[in-house]
């Protein structure tokens, strides 16, 4: 098929890899436009933009597809289809109604559940058993489209969203492979009325710690935020981030040291606390972090 593929983070690298490893004439890559980065704060092109400048693909980052000429641009490439996945950008009627048979978006969600910006994050944070990948028809409203193939696989105990992350975008490119095979007899589902849920964009100010929380709530957070933005915790005056944990066994007061391996008590039970970062630094396992760190049992976390 003649592909228009729009993606701009790693998690849709694989995607693309995919769609050209199956045989796929992608016709052109649409991905945000380079963004200031790294100490010297230069442009720096996105993971979708480095992969398909490597690939020999023609690369395009309007700042909107709502001008008459980007939009005249994009149909004048008579794709068969576009395949959307985290590109970053609303897409207008005109740009859904191009390609012969439209627009189809990748969504790591089992939708309706999770619709919006930040489906992994969510799904972690508010301790979900499952999670998945949607391929999805789309249309104008927010990851209402109606859904062509979903998969489902469990969120383990002590998974990251990174690691999570890592799993869904594989998952997604076997997908999409599998849904543009399979497309004339995929019969599209309306995503049922019932469970309804927002993935908000996640905002740094929901990364303080709160030990007074119960420690499955702890756990999800620090394990939700991992790698970004990153749960934290104040250390006389030093934030440090917790990028890994899991549940522990333990009581005491809320943000307690409960011995040098930092099993941390919160406001029921405890999280033993397996990977930091002191700001500034490399993120170390916790045996390595407290090498250096030292803190001690009886030591009280505190919340900034």
């Amino acid at each position: 098929m003649r592909v228009i593929f729009m993606g701009t983070p790693e998690f849709s690298v694989p995607v693309l890899d995919a769609l050209v490893l199956a045989g796929h004439d992608v016709v052109c890559v649409y991905c945000q436009p380079p963004r200031p980065a790294g100490r010297g704060k230069k442009d720096r092109a996105s993971p979708v933009q480095a992969r398909a400048e490597a690939l020999g693909l023609p690369v395009r980052h309007p700042v909107s597809l709502k001008t008459p000429e980007a939009q005249a641009e994009f149909a004048a490439l008579n794709a068969d289809i576009a395949v959307v996945v985290a590109y970053g950008l609303i897409l207008p009627q005109a740009i859904l109604d191009a390609p012969a048979q439209g627009c189809v978006n990748i969504h790591a969600s089992l939708l309706p559940r999770w619709r919006g910006a930040a489906p992994i994050h969510r799904a972690i944070m508010a301790g979900d058993a499952e999670t998945g990948v949607c391929i999805m028809q789309m249309e104008a409203g927010l990851d209402t489209g109606p859904v062509l193939l979903r998969e489902a696989t469990p969120i383990r105990a002590t998974e990251t969203t990174i690691q999570l992350h890592d799993r869904l975008s594989e998952m997604g490119a076997r997908l999409i492979v599998d849904a543009l095979a399979k497309l004339p007899d995929l019969v599209p589902e309306p995503q049922p009325e019932g469970g309804v849920t927002y993935a908000a964009k996640i905002d740094k100010s929901e990364a303080l710690i709160d030990w007074t929380k119960p420690a499955v709530e702890v756990d999800r957070l620090i394990r939700g935020l991992s790698p970004f933005p990153g749960a934290w915790f104040d250390l006389d005056g030093t934030r440090i981030k917790v990028l890994g944990s899991s549940l522990a066994d333990g009581s005491g007061t809320a943000g307690e040291v409960l011995d040098a391996s930092l099993r941390v008590a919160c406001g029921t039970g405890a999280v033993q606390l397996t990977r930091l970062q002191r700001a500034g630094k490399a993120a170390q396992d916790i045996d390595v972090f407290q090498q250096g760190a030292q803190i001690v049992p009886g030591t009280i976390l505190g919340k900034g």
